[in-house]
């Protein structure tokens, strides 16, 4: 078993939520930094991580990491990499994606460029020969650079792991599963609570919760960039991941999950949505408004992306949305509330301010979880011993 330096990229604000994920998959945590975990782990490890992480965006191999100011520094860093114990002679190899920041180079095409001729410099010399067919297995780099520190990767995943594979139709402003996955285990919401999202556009929230709830590896019913890495990672160490995964889930366990839209065709696309992703028995999709949201029972949860404005909404109408939402939660009886926004003006108008918020940024856009704290449920002997009591 060969030992790598993986890295997994998430959203900037949610690096501890990717962190808790990839202590309690069983791997050392190496460094992290804004937007991204490193850690330890083998060939077992890719598989595992790319199936079972809820939060990350992708699973990288860190081949390389060196200071780079000049292209010719760049070059004979990169090239100095042992890229022959990765790549075989038939690999297609390529840069997907050079990103700078705060560096004195900064153009990404020529980043890619220099960086594709280093490789093919190194491979000539370890494969003698002037020509690399590149009609094997694929092989995408990804490269970073922060203040002159040059990091350089290996993406096994291929697709973004927010590509689940449940998601076809898509309401206008979808947010994306890892961060709806996210800020679900950023809230104390437990399956045998109550979870509601009366915005919930195509699904997101309610199926990751019922995933979650049902303990099935989001990564299941896709495919890896990494599988086809048959000189790294044996095909076989993948189908029993897989295996692993299916052997985990909770056939039996119930939940009560709903997620409500005013858009009759956004409901009807959610409920297929929960079909491929296996858990539409675990969700109620209903066409209804915010301001129908009530419950009977306490101690739910709202979860929620509801509009923002810059996307979906004429900013006029936000005032008036934002006061439903509030006039709908307080109609409900000891209930939490969390939802994600980057319309200032949530608190006034929803008419309470929040217990705790954090920033998040939803792609290139800021936003806020916003979190309204209700009280905890009663421990369930005390509740067992009151009803006791009062017989």
């Amino acid at each position: 078993m060969r030992t790598f330096e993986l890295v997994a990229p998430c959203h900037f604000g949610l690096e501890a939520v990717l962190k808790r994920e990839i202590y309690e998959l069983g791997y050392e945590i190496d460094r992290v930094e804004d937007g991204r975990i490193t850690f330890i782990g083998d060939e077992e490890a890719i598989c595992r991580a790319n199936i079972f992480l809820r939060t990350a965006e992708r699973v990288l191999i860190q081949v390389g990491r060196f200071h780079a100011e000049t292209f010719e520094e760049l070059f004979q860093g990169i090239k100095a990499i042992p890229w022959e114990t990765y790549i075989p002679k038939d690999g297609k190899f390529w840069v997907k994606k050079a990103s700078s920041i705060k560096s004195k180079l900064f153009s990404s095409s020529d980043i890619q460029s220099i960086a594709k001729k280093a490789m093919v410099e190194r491979l000539k010399q370890h494969y003698h020969t002037e020509w690399f067919p590149e009609d094997g297995a694929a092989y995408p780099v990804r490269i970073f650079l922060l203040k002159d520190e040059v990091m350089v990767t290996l993406d096994t995943s291929g697709d973004s792991l927010h590509k689940r594979g449940y998601r076809t139709m898509t309401s206008k402003a979808p947010i994306t599963e890892t961060l709806a996955a996210s800020l679900l285990m950023l809230t104390p919401w437990r399956p045998d609570r109550i979870l509601v999202d009366p915005f919930c556009g195509s699904g997101t929230f309610p199926i990751e919760a019922a995933m979650i709830a049902a303990n099935i590896a989001p990564g299941m019913n896709r495919e890896f960039t990494a599988e086809s890495w048959t000189n790294l990672i044996d095909r076989k160490m993948w189908y029993e991941c897989v295996k692993e995964a299916e052997e985990m889930i909770d056939r039996d366990v119930q939940a009560d999950i709903q997620g409500y839209d005013i858009d009759a065709d956004v409901v009807k696309a959610a409920r297929e949505n929960a079909k491929r992703a296996g858990v539409e028995h675990l969700i109620h999709f209903q066409q209804r408004p915010v301001a129908e949201l009530h419950h009977p029972k306490k101690y739910g949860f709202i979860v929620t992306n509801p509009p923002y404005g810059e996307r979906l909404e004429e900013k006029a109408a936000l005032p008036q949305l934002y006061r439903e939402i509030g006039e709908s939660y307080r109609g409900l009886d000891k209930w939490s509330m969390y939802l994600i926004t980057s319309y200032d003006k949530a608190e006034n108008d929803i008419g309470r301010k929040a217990d705790k918020n954090r920033k998040i940024y939803n792609g290139m856009l800021k936003t806020y979880f916003y979190q309204f704290l209700g009280p905890k449920p009663p421990r369930r002997a005390a509740q067992e011993k009151k009803e006791g009591t009062d017989k």
